[in-house]
């Protein structure tokens, strides 16, 4: 699988290369801005572009940016957003401008070189993934009432896993329960929330994220 990383701090950049090569990426191009990114981008496009989201001229989206622009122009090319910090509005801008293919992590995840990969993987299939950090900021919120309060501890579980983009076989490998418990589960955390069932995963994320955000 072919990646792109741009991230202008060298020595990050150089040992997240060396981290996705080790798991198995072909690492085909390192950059140091976004507009680097997008002319790479264009000469070759890879299969997902790893970027941090603060970069040069001002270091503020310049990463969100690129990633609505490869969404735009390259919608084949799975795009995964590291930050330092958790920033969850930014976060949700990201995964709703483009139902397919994109992703937030934290940087510090790219220690846990198989959570990368697994991330990577999933970009790169179409999918959405969602920090857990940001999701339960979102779960965690002080509502005056929220339909949240009604579920059980076992729905809230499975819909924090949910938001961060899983799949129920996932769910059913994290919390050790069967493809029908699950299955049960997801049901009743749609029903309580109101929510219709979406005919695939980035669907539901999206529905969950929605609510959840309000």
């Amino acid at each position: 699988m072919r990646v792109m990383v741009a991230d202008d701090a060298a020595l990050f950049r150089e040992g997240l290369a060396r981290v996705l090569a080790d798991a198995g990426f072909d690492v085909v191009a390192k950059v140091g801005d976004a507009h680097a990114l997008l002319e790479r981008v264009r000469a070759e496009p890879p299969d997902v572009a790893v970027v941090d989201i603060r970069m040069p001229p001002t270091h503020t989206t310049e990463g969100l940016d690129a990633a609505r622009t490869l969404h735009a122009t390259h919608p084949g090319v799975g795009v995964l957003v590291l930050s330092a910090h958790v920033e969850a509005h930014y976060a949700l801008q990201l995964i709703e401008s483009g139902a397919r293919g994109a992703g937030y992590l934290l940087k510090e995840r790219v220690a846990d070189v198989a959570e990368l990969g697994d991330a990577v993987r999933r970009v790169a299939a179409g999918g959405l993934v969602l920090d857990p950090s940001v999701v339960a900021r979102l779960v965690g919120r002080r509502r005056t009432r929220s339909p949240l309060d009604d579920l059980t501890d076992r729905e809230r579980e499975v819909l924090t896993l949910m938001a961060e983009g899983r799949s129920n076989q996932a769910i059913c490998q994290r919390l050790f329960l069967s493809p029908k418990t699950v299955e049960a589960h997801v049901r009743g955390v749609f029903g309580k929330l109101g929510l219709h069932q979406g005919a695939d995963d980035n669907r539901r994320v999206l529905a969950v994220l929605t609510h959840l955000r309000h």
